[in-house]
């Protein structure tokens, strides 16, 4: 069931019964990673599940276990609108990291359209191959590095200071190397452009 807004994106290859395994194992290594100290925030709900949709470079649609479609806003970041400069490219590598693969959001509210709003993450297995030496991937942070999204100062006490603080720096550092975006000398923040558009 992939979205139509991800149809430039790989089809999923997971039948049924392949993807419950693929939950079950991804949940084992998740409870390891946590065991290990890589814990998640504290109160914070956790969704399982295949992307199957990304609408653009901050939202993408994972399907939980019951079946259902769940829209998810990436917390911490602001991706360029899919009319601006960057913003299909920023779908694009979104959906080149996470279509078709199993992940698990950390989140804690919804926003004012329904969506859920939280901590995507991959899963990525270590040198060894084994739970013990996998480790977490923050999608979000993946798209700060690759200049292809802001870090959202406007709800960063939403965030923990820890991620506060690697959010913050990691938009530096692509704006120091001139990744993506930070190319153009002067890139319009979404939230001004989306200002612009409303008021225009």
């Amino acid at each position: 069931m992939a979205s139509a807004d991800a149809a430039a994106s790989p089809s999923l290859s997971h039948p049924p019964s392949s993807r419950s395994f693929t939950l079950h194992l991804f949940r084992l290594v998740a409870c390891a990673l946590a065991l290990l100290g890589v814990a998640f925030s504290a109160g914070a709900a956790e969704l399982y599940g295949d992307v199957v949709g990304v609408s653009d470079g901050d939202t993408i649609t994972v399907l939980d276990d019951a079946l259902m479609p769940r829209k998810v806003r990436l917390a911490g970041i602001d991706a360029p609108e899919m009319r601006q400069p960057y913003g299909a490219l920023a779908k694009h590598h979104l959906a080149s990291l996470v279509f078709g693969k199993p992940v698990i959001v950390v989140w804690h509210r919804r926003d004012r359209y329904g969506r859920i709003v939280g901590n995507v993450h991959l899963v990525v297995s270590g040198a060894c191959g084994k739970a013990h030496c996998a480790r977490r991937e923050d999608v979000g942070l993946v798209q700060i590095g690759s200049g292809l999204a802001w870090h959202y100062k406007r709800y960063q006490s939403e965030q923990t200071l820890e991620d506060r603080g690697l959010y913050a720096r990691t938009e530096n550092e692509a704006r120091t190397k001139r990744e993506g975006l930070w190319k153009d000398s002067r890139p319009i923040p979404p939230w001004d452009y989306r200002g612009g558009q409303r008021s225009g």
